[in-house]
């Protein structure tokens, strides 16, 4: 049999859309109603409770026109869609069953009721199991947001998408090519690459789009190439302690002493109840003094006088004069040393001068 794969197909023109999706009508339906009946159920937080109560009316009403059923069980917090007589599209309760997850995860219900449009999709993203440590983990979770969340809005805008960041989920609404990006992007920056690598390739993929001669070509030369920066010498740590000076000992170090043991050795352990009470009334008591004292003391510095400079100088004068009389002294009690010595010089020279 000739093959017909290259044979001309005057129908099939570049005008035509291939990716249009034609919406679904009641009389597209040949095989008529449903033999069994489908449900789905979806849990909801405590807080949305209220706003859900408040909004339910728009979304039966919205159900309605599709012939889908709901339910809104407050006593257990969940939310039922289910199919009816009326209904004629078999995926119009696959987005009702999304449309009450969206409405789970916080996403507004005017909004969320924009997934039963047929060129819309929605994705949940989970991203808590992505990064084990939470302090590292919400740090990430405010990249995608950015500052005063303009990352977040750039996204939307770049790949027609709605966004909702809420706990430890990311929800998305928009066209597959567009959830796909934004899948891309979240994952990635869960992983530590910053969202704004992404938005300016986005950027440049856009301008390149509205050239129709770059349309059948490859774009990566057109595209930025962020690699990671491996560093050629392994970093020195600022304080190296000297291990040669350590002996090796095999036994691991003593086990750190608990709040039990500290209170055995104190003896703190022993006491009974009303001895413990008075242990720590007399601790705040003294704490209370030494407060009390220090106050005291602060308040007493405003009244001793400051030195001036008047006295500065009296001080001097005053150890001058000191000096002054100290050296008279001195000089006074080398004089009497000396007469005396001479008085007694002369008496040795007298008793010699007997003696003989």
């Amino acid at each position: 049999m000739p093959s017909t794969h290259n044979v001309d197909k005057p129908w099939d023109t570049d005008d035509i859309d291939k990716w249009k999706i034609d919406e679904f009508k009641p009389e597209d339906n040949l095989g008529g109603t449903f033999s069994e009946e489908s449900s789905f159920s979806v849990l909801f937080p405590k807080y949305r409770e209220t706003y859900l109560k408040a909004s339910w009316p728009l979304i039966t009403r919205s159900l309605e026109k599709i012939g889908i059923a709901c339910t809104l069980d407050l006593v257990e917090g969940s939310m039922t869609v289910k199919t009816t007589r009326k209904t004629y599209d078999p995926a119009a309760v696959l987005k009702a069953r999304d449309l009450i997850k969206l409405l789970s995860r916080s996403v507004p219900a005017p909004q969320a009721v924009k997934i039963l449009q047929d060129d819309m999709a929605c994705d949940v993203i989970k991203i808590r199991g992505l990064v084990r440590n939470k302090e590292r983990f919400v740090k990430r979770r405010q990249r995608i947001l950015g500052p005063n969340g303009s990352t977040l809005k750039a996204l939307e805008l770049l790949t027609s998408c709605y966004i909702l960041v809420q706990g430890n989920t990311v929800s998305c609404m928009g066209n597959y090519k567009g959830l796909k990006e934004v899948r891309r992007v979240i994952m990635d920056c869960m992983n530590n690459i910053h969202p704004i690598y992404h938005i300016k390739e986005l950027m440049i993929k856009r301008e390149l789009a509205k050239d129709p001669e770059l349309a059948n070509e490859n774009w990566d030369r057109f595209l930025p190439h962020f690699k990671k920066r491996n560093l050629s010498k392994r970093r020195v740590p600022h304080i190296v302690t000297d291990k040669s000076k350590k002996t090796y000992t095999p036994f691991p170090p003593a086990q750190e002493k608990s709040k039990v043991d500290l209170q055995i050795e104190s003896g703190e352990y022993f006491l009974s109840k009303q001895a413990k009470e008075r242990q720590e009334k007399q601790r705040r008591e003294d704490a209370m003094r030494e407060k009390m004292e220090e106050k005291r003391l602060a308040r007493q510095q405003d009244y001793i006088a400051p030195d001036e400079p008047g006295e500065e100088k009296a001080e001097k004068k005053e150890k001058k004069e000191k000096k002054k009389r100290k050296h008279k002294d001195e000089d006074g009690d080398d004089e009497v040393s000396e007469k005396k010595k001479k008085k007694s010089k002369k008496h040795k020279e007298e008793v010699a001068e007997e003696s003989e």
